[in-house]
C-alpha cells in the first residue's frame, strides 16, 4: 500500500474494574506501531465503578501502514464482510468506523467484535461519503 487514505486513525478501548489495566493495554497495542504512546483517562461509570479508557491517535503515514498491516489478518469471511457494509461503515462528515474484539486481541488475534473502536478520518476531496467509500474500498483492495 504506497498512499494511505487518512488523515488519522484513532483507536480506543474501555478497561473496567473487573479487567487488568496492562492485559487492555496488551491487547490495543496488537493494533499499533512498536512503542507508541497510549493516553490513559480515567473515569467514572454510574455506579462509581472505575472506568479507564485507552486511546491512540495515529496520524504518521508510515504508522497508520502499521495499523493498517494488523487489519490484513482479519478472517476471509469478516474482512468480505466489511467491504459488503461500507456504506453504514462511512459516514457522512468521511469517517471509517470498525470495532474490533477486545477479547480475541488478548489473545493476539484480529476479529470483528467488542471492544475496541477503530475511526478513521478519511481524505475525500470533495468530502463526500462516495468519495470516501470509493476510497476505503481501495484501500481494502490493497491489503
Amino acid at each position: 500500500m504506497s498512499s494511505v487514505p487518512f488523515h488519522y486513525i484513532d483507536l480506543r478501548t474501555f478497561c473496567y474494574a473487573t479487567e487488568d489495566d496492562q492485559r487492555v493495554e496488551d491487547a490495543l497495542r496488537l493494533f499499533l506501531p512498536e512503542e507508541f504512546e497510549i493516553t490513559r483517562a480515567d473515569s467514572t461509570g454510574h455506579h462509581g465503578d472505575r472506568i479507564l479508557i485507552l486511546s491512540a491517535r495515529v496520524e504518521n503515514a508510515d504508522e497508520m501502514r502499521a495499523v493498517l498491516e494488523s487489519l490484513e489478518d482479519l478472517p476471509e469471511e469478516e474482512f468480505a464482510q466489511v467491504e459488503d457494509e461500507l456504506d453504514e461503515r462511512v459516514t457522512e462528515n468521511t469517517e471509517f468506523f470498525l470495532t474490533l474484539s477486545k477479547q480475541a486481541a488478548f489473545n493476539g488475534a484480529v476479529e470483528r467484535g467488542d471492544g475496541i473502536t477503530f475511526r478513521a478520518k478519511v481524505e475525500a476531496y470533495p468530502a463526500k461519503k462516495e468519495h470516501a467509500i470509493d476510497n476505503v474500498a481501495s484501500m481494502l483492495e490493497s491489503l
